[in-house]
């Protein structure tokens, strides 16, 4: 049976304090039989003894000199309008959010699905998770021993340290501050012990298991103490040496940031109005000799007075400019080949807007690599050309080398490829990103802006593959501690991206990332059926050890595909570094190995190291492939009519405003 509670009794009111000492209220008989207390102060700051006595805490103001007091009063209006700025940023990107369409899948990357399963999985093994949450708590009782130790003077180690090369907690305060230590490990401790129990679950599918591992560590890269201003201490020491002025300028490049992304958070990288292509990017000089409704053909002055017969055409990535190649004069490859005595031919791919949405792979194989190379050989006066693919160009020009294989077209006389792939089977995180559901909703979204992928959707997805080099790192520097993005040439390129045609798009993805369909032998195009191991053609295929975008695994993967002699390396550094790396800068190492075994790690156990850039090693491989020595040739004087000069008009459409 239920049963009701009694009311509670109301409390009866204190009786009111006379104002005067004399006069008493009336007490119960145990109040009259408890000791006199002193009064003490009024929650006012009065006294509650005689009128007009002096209070006994002096006001806030008494406590400041002059120069503090005004300190105080600046830093509270800072604080006070970096408030607003943000508030209205805010309130102005959801006014234009409101303008759109509703998010089109409330979980584009489909990890609700992927967290459930592995979720499941761990609440299948209790035993497993309760000996992870006692290594946990013997981990933290480590911590708290030893900052107990530390706080009664003693010199003790860390219980746990970042990672190498994990920059969020450089500043000193994060070791020498007891309080902001403490603070660094606990958060150490709690993302690393999330994260390897998201790694070591059993019984899951390893694509499903890896989806989870990434967006664990976005969400733990995310809570990092770093990025939040209380707990920053880089950043609270900011605030409080400039008055908060720090905190005005950060959500000033808050507010420009969500401004220039039309309503969504663009971090900036770098300072881009620094930055002009034709100016002080991308100067090598030369001609536009050709155009086509997606290239711009370019050719550069020589820089000696003969050169090897036989011409060099580089097919760039379409995802960025081509610029990449002729950043400054002095980490220019360009520049770099033509003193090599090198012809040098760059495809400038169109930036394209909704009238090419329905460009295929095929049109740009055709309209690309075939267009292109035809053109090279009639200004050069040749029947074959070297050819180079960088990333995405690198796949494109397999697949028309296995075309023209098919047919028996032999215009390419060799094949370079910068970190690109062929297989895809270990393409590394960017797989994350191509299950079913995601390219279904990435097609939505290019339905939804005319019939191109925005140049900032790309730029968003490799920006996470690096979340805290790419990411957070700006996001503390700009926003928390107000500092402008320095000068960087190659951030500016980086942020310079371009849009993708849907068709061309769309089948790049689900043919190569989610079905790797080019080494297994499932690929037609163009009416023919593709085969790498009939491409018989000289390769030389470069890879960079830190490449997370095309892992030297994945690329060794793609060099054993083609059936012709086959020369692989392996550079220092990255995606970028690892390619970009002129002799003169004397940096990173490369590795080389003439055996071609059937794993990569027996390729690397085998290797030999070299200091320096892989570039003298490429250019001797090179020009025993070029020919003889023919005069120089200048671009302006070949059958081809120049357009206008380089860098052309293509590279200088911007995908934003």
């Amino acid at each position: 049976m239920a049963t009701t509670k009694a009311a509670p009794k109301p409390r009866k009111k204190a009786a009111p304090k006379s104002e005067k000492v004399g006069d008493k209220a009336k007490t119960s008989s145990k109040q009259a039989s408890e000791p006199k207390q002193e009064a003490g102060p009024s929650p006012a700051g009065e006294s509650a003894s005689t009128p007009g006595a002096a209070p006994p805490f002096p006001p806030f103001e008494r406590l400041l000199s002059p120069e503090q007091l005004k300190m105080v009063e600046t830093l509270s209006a800072n604080l006070a309008r970096a408030a607003v700025t943000a508030q209205g940023a805010i309130a102005e990107a959801a006014l234009r959010q409101a303008d759109r369409p509703a998010a089109l899948t409330p979980d584009p990357f489909h990890v609700a699905p992927a967290l459930n399963e592995v979720m499941t999985r761990l609440a299948a093994q209790p035993d497993r998770i309760m000996r992870a949450q006692a290594d946990l708590f013997g981990q933290y009782m480590d911590l708290w021993q030893s900052a107990a130790r530390r706080a009664a003077g003693e010199n003790v180690a860390p219980v746990v340290t970042p990672a190498s090369g994990d920059k969020r907690f450089s500043d000193p305060d994060w070791a020498t501050n007891p309080m902001f230590d403490l603070m660094k490990q606990s958060y150490l401790l709690s993302s690393n012990w999330l994260n390897s129990l998201v790694a070591e679950v059993e019984g899951v599918d390893p694509a499903t298991k890896r989806r989870v591992e990434f967006f664990t560590k976005m969400l733990t890269d995310a809570f990092s103490p770093s990025n939040f201003l209380m707990s920053n201490p880089a950043a609270l020491r900011e605030v409080v040496q400039t008055r908060g002025q720090s905190l005005v300028r950060g959500m000033e490049n808050f507010a420009a940031d969500l401004e220039r992304g039309d309503g969504q958070l663009a971090i900036s990288q770098t300072d881009l109005a620094k930055f002009k292509v034709g100016e002080n990017v991308a100067t090598a000089p030369g001609k536009v000799v050709y155009q086509n409704d997606i290239l711009q053909l370019l050719q550069f002055n020589p820089s000696t007075e003969t050169v090897c017969e036989i011409p060099l055409l580089i097919f760039p990535p379409w995802i960025n400019k081509f610029y990449i190649l002729d950043l400054r004069p002095e980490n220019s490859m360009i520049r770099w080949l033509t003193s090599q005595g090198f012809t040098v031919f760059v495809a400038s791919w169109v930036n394209p807007d909704r009238k090419l949405a329905d460009k295929t792979f095929e049109d740009y194989m055709f309209e690309g690599v075939y267009d292109a190379t035809q053109q090279v050989m009639a200004q050069c006066g040749v029947d074959k050309v070297n050819t180079v693919g960088y990333c995405i160009g690198g796949t494109l020009l397999s697949v028309a080398l296995a075309h023209m294989a098919a047919k028996g077209d032999k215009r390419i006389n060799s094949a370079t490829f910068f970190a690109a792939q062929q297989d895809f089977a270990e393409a590394g995180d960017l797989l994350l990103f191509t299950n079913e559901e995601w390219l279904k909703a990435i097609e939505q979204q290019m339905d939804a802006a005319g019939g191109f992928l925005p140049s900032q959707s790309m730029a968003d997805t490799f920006n996470a593959l690096r979340g805290n080099d790419l990411i957070w790192s700006f996001f503390v520097s700009n926003y928390l501690m107000g500092k402008e993005p320095r000068p960087f040439d190659l951030l500016f390129w980086n942020a310079d991206q371009t849009r993708m045609p849907k068709a061309l798009h769309l089948f790049y993805l689900r043919n190569f990332y989610k079905d790797n369909a080019l080494t297994t032998g499932k690929l037609d195009l163009g009416g023919e059926h593709l085969d790498l191991s009939k491409v018989k053609v000289p390769i030389f295929v470069q890879s960079s050890r830190d490449d997370h975008i095309a892992p030297y695994r994945s690329v060794y993967r793609g060099a054993k595909a083609f059936g012709g002699p086959t020369t692989f390396i392996m550079a220092g550094s990255g995606h970028i570094a690892g390619v970009i790396n002129h002799p003169d800068a004397r940096k990173y190492q490369y590795w080389t190995n003439d055996a071609l075994p059937a794993d990569v790690g027996a390729w690397v156990a085998g290797a030999q190291e070299h200091p320096g850039s892989w570039w003298p090693h490429w250019a001797t491989w090179l020009k025993a492939k070029s020919g003889k020595q023919v005069p120089a040739r200048d671009p302006a004087k070949g059958p081809l009519k120049p357009l206008e000069d380089t860098p052309g008009s293509f590279v200088l459409v911007k995908s934003q405003p």
